[in-house]
């Protein structure tokens, strides 16, 4: 049995009996993890009002299989505040994670590249900023980065040629300047620079492009909610 507490965050939470809640959990120093947590006497008023999104607990949890149990939780901090498209940018962070982060695996820094742009949701007006900077980072993590400095020559991005990506290989010149990647939309991506209009543009484009095969056909709903 492990007995010690772990700083965790839940990324997603549905029912298992009737006295039972399965999460997924994002764990400080170990990555995304299943657990059971039974939600039953007195306390569980108190216990349900805990598991919320965005709030920083303390987990104690056993279990050798890949389903854990808690044994004990409890807050840890303060709760992010989020509201209006802040919550909504907040539940795709939590979405996007539980969906693409192998559960049970080694993922050591991703909980910290999470709190640190979760945080950043409820301090910073540039939310799509915050969502791009968040999703190259993870795909570098999971082994899907792209290398933005160079082409797929091995040459420097140039400011003042346009680059067209190709999946696997990288990014190659190209001749129409109206399609494609302009290397200073590039070099700026690649410093998580996305003040610019058309680089956050096309980040975003790329980042849907990137992610596509690791989500699959299934359609994020929190993607959804933001568009109803």
């Amino acid at each position: 049995m492990d007995s010690e507490f772990y700083t965790a965050y839940l990324l997603h939470r549905r029912p298992f009996s009737d006295s039972q809640v399965m999460l997924d959990m994002l764990v400080e120093g170990v990555g995304q993890l299943r657990m059971l947590a039974r939600i039953s006497g007195r306390q569980a008023t108190k216990h349900k009002a805990q598991l919320q999104p965005f709030q920083s607990l303390l987990v104690q949890y056993s279990g050798k299989s890949d389903l854990k149990y808690i044994n004990r939780f409890e807050p840890h901090g303060g709760q992010t505040m989020l509201k209006g498209t802040e919550l909504y940018c907040g539940f795709y962070m939590n979405e996007l994670t539980n969906r693409i982060v192998p559960i049970n695996e080694p993922m050591e820094s991703v909980y910290h590249l999470y709190k640190q742009h979760l945080d950043e949701l409820s301090t910073t007006k540039n939310l799509q900023a915050v969502l791009r900077s968040y999703e190259f980072q993870l795909l570098e993590m999971l082994g899907y980065g792209v290398d933005f400095s160079v082409d797929a020559e091995g040459d420097e991005i140039n400011d003042a040629a346009n680059y067209q990506y190709f999946a696997e290989y990288g990014f190659l010149l190209h001749d129409d300047p109206h399609s494609g990647f302009s290397g200073k939309q590039l070099n700026a991506i690649a410093a998580h620079d996305f003040s610019a209009p058309d680089v956050l543009y096309m980040a975003k484009q790329l980042s849907r492009y990137l992610l596509k095969p690791l989500l699959g056909k299934k359609p994020l709903k929190s993607r959804e909610l933001f568009i109803k």
